[in-house]
């Protein structure tokens, strides 16, 4: 039988090579809203909410001035980020449009809502809020059933006002 992980362990941060640090770091904190925490000089951040010591790492160690993988190629899908209501989330898509980021797109997955995007080096992003588990859809044999149906980004956005 394969070992599993206690039920209580998370993901605990992401760490991200990027190729400009204030460029990364003027997404991260004025387009997504994480306040910087600490800088290690001009090569390293760490942004987080709250009183966490960090949700994102950014660095240049090995990438200032690198480009974009290309399509096709390995690595980080997205990472997301979990906010803890639609309007806390809505004022976050809000502040990503009025920067002028590209959605990627949006999706109603049963269990949460989703909208997905770009940050300056490409990583994709993903914007979400979960339900309450004892909304999430399921099966007649009471197995999970996600969704991946259409989601209505401005009412989403209606919300923050």
């Amino acid at each position: 039988m394969p070992q599993t992980v206690p039920p209580q362990t998370h993901v605990g941060h992401v760490h991200l090579k990027v190729s400009d640090l204030e460029t990364a770091i003027a997404f991260y904190r004025d387009v997504l809203g994480f306040p910087v925490k600490q800088r290690y000089g001009s090569r390293a951040a760490f942004l987080a909410a709250g009183d966490y010591h960090h949700h994102i790492g950014l660095n240049t160690w090995e990438s200032a001035g690198g480009i974009q993988p290309p399509r096709g190629a390995t690595g980080l899908y997205h990472v997301a980020f979990v906010f803890p209501d639609r309007a806390s989330l809505g004022a976050a898509i809000k502040r990503v449009i009025a920067a002028g980021v590209p959605i990627d797109g949006a999706a109603d997955h049963g269990v949460s809502e989703a909208v997905y995007l770009r940050d300056p080096d490409g990583n994709g992003i993903e914007l979400y809020r979960d339900r309450p588990q004892q909304d999430w859809p399921r099966d007649t044999t009471g197995c999970l059933e996600m969704t991946n149906a259409p989601l209505d980004v401005d009412a989403l956005i209606a919300e923050a006002d």
